[in-house]
């Protein structure tokens, strides 16, 4: 769990030097003119399924475009759990189709199959499940009461007053998923970005690095002092808008101590049931009950999900049933894509719903929404799992083993 512990640290002193830079800012003021109200969580979805798509990360996707993308709706007066939802929808959508994703490589290798086989055989039962999400978002969108365009007006006043706002701002983000998108390893440009962040603060924005520092000038000192405040602790940038304070605030890799906390005690509990064997103990004996392949589908997605709860990570949702199936799939002559498939379905995209996982923990503590908010609105990851009960039920795109 060490390397996803790193990534909690940097994705919280990312989040700070972005926010003193004025990148976050940037992007709200920018975004609050492009993005049309009405389409908002719309185009939140397509934003970040492909981006997630390009860089086959999630976690990188949230923790970036996912925290702007979070300013903006909350800037428009949209429910926080809401605006989480529509984040999550579409990075887990662009994660599971990647194949960059570690996931969408893991799923094919404990089912047995090769990876462009298994990411073609998802399409059929993924697409559907994000066009659903993204018909349930168009409606709601339709349907929120959106705050009037002088406020918006209000706001971006005031972000254009608090800081320097440029173009030339994106380039730390624009880089950092150059980065990720050729294969450079999440610590490494999770690094760089929080780097260029504190500097890009240091010649963009001096006016906060003397509030944040709490010095009359900026000096190589203030400089030092304001990016590490940033990166390790909390921070708040105050504005004479109330409304724009509240999406102006990081609590740096501070804010991620309970998370990491949460995330060490579900590993040691999860490598505990997994050593004893007590987690196949439960889930064998649930194995006789699938006799049709609907029901093995079935029974498949129930035991990812309960993996999910119980172990509290999705790569042991992912592979102790990968392990547990593969037997069963072979001798009701299915192709081992149906397996790979029902485990993404329903293992992968269920993990950030449990706040105890470690997916859900992270997110929860990233977007700084609780995981009970945003679970009702993950429309892509609840449909997901009915959506591969259903095709296996109907008997749609059900391959069978060639003899």
């Amino acid at each position: 769990v060490t390397p996803a512990i790193f990534i909690l640290l940097l994705i919280g002193s990312l989040a700070g030097t972005w926010l003193i830079s004025g990148i976050v800012p940037a992007m709200i003021y920018y975004g609050l003119q492009i993005l049309n109200p009405e389409i908002f969580l719309f185009a939140t979805a397509i934003i970040t399924a492909i981006v997630s798509l390009a860089t086959g990360s999630s976690w990188s996707t949230i923790a970036t475009i996912g925290i702007a993308l979070l300013g903006i709706g909350q800037a428009l007066g949209l429910p926080l759990g809401l605006i989480g939802g529509a984040i999550i929808s579409g990075a887990y959508f662009g994660d599971k189709m990647s194949p960059l994703s570690d996931t969408t490589n893991l799923a094919p290798a404990m089912a047995g199959t090769d990876l462009f086989t298994h990411i073609r055989y998802m399409m059929y039962t993924t697409i559907p499940s994000f066009s659903i999400a993204l018909i349930l978002f168009l409606i709601i969108g339709f349907r929120s009461n959106i705050i009037g365009t002088e406020n918006i007006d209000e706001l971006l006043q005031t972000l254009n007053t608090s800081f320097n706002i440029t173009p030339w701002l994106f380039v730390v983000p624009v880089l950092v998923i150059i980065l990720i998108v050729k294969k450079t390893p999440a610590i490494p440009a999770l690094l760089a970005g929080s780097v260029l962040g504190g500097v890009f603060a240091i010649l963009f924005q001096p006016n906060i690095i003397t509030e944040i520092s709490g010095e009359a000038s900026v000096t190589i000192s203030s400089s030092y002092k304001a990016v590490i405040n940033a990166m390790s602790t909390d921070i708040s940038i105050t504005t004479n808008n109330n409304q724009i304070n509240d999406l102006l605030t990081s609590g740096g890799m501070y804010g991620m101590l309970n998370t990491i906390w949460l995330i060490i005690c579900a590993m040691i509990f999860g490598g505990i049931l997994e050593s004893t064997g007590l987690l196949r103990r439960i889930a064998e004996p649930i194995i006789n009950y699938a006799k049709s392949t609907g029901s093995l589908v079935a029974t498949t997605t129930g035991t990812c999900i309960f993996f999910n709860i119980t172990a509290s990570d999705q790569y042991i949702s992912i592979v102790v049933p990968g392990r547990m199936f593969a037997d069963s799939y072979k001798e009701k002559g299915l192709a081992p894509e149906n397996l790979s498939r029902t485990l993404e379905d329903s293992g992968t995209v269920t993990s950030v719903l449990i706040p105890w996982n470690t997916c859900g923990a992270t997110q929860s503590a990233v977007l700084g929404v609780a995981t009970l908010n945003y679970l009702p609105y993950c429309f892509f990851n609840l449909i997901s799992p009915i959506m591969t009960i259903i095709y296996a039920y109907l008997g749609i795109k059900i391959k069978k083993l060639r003899e």
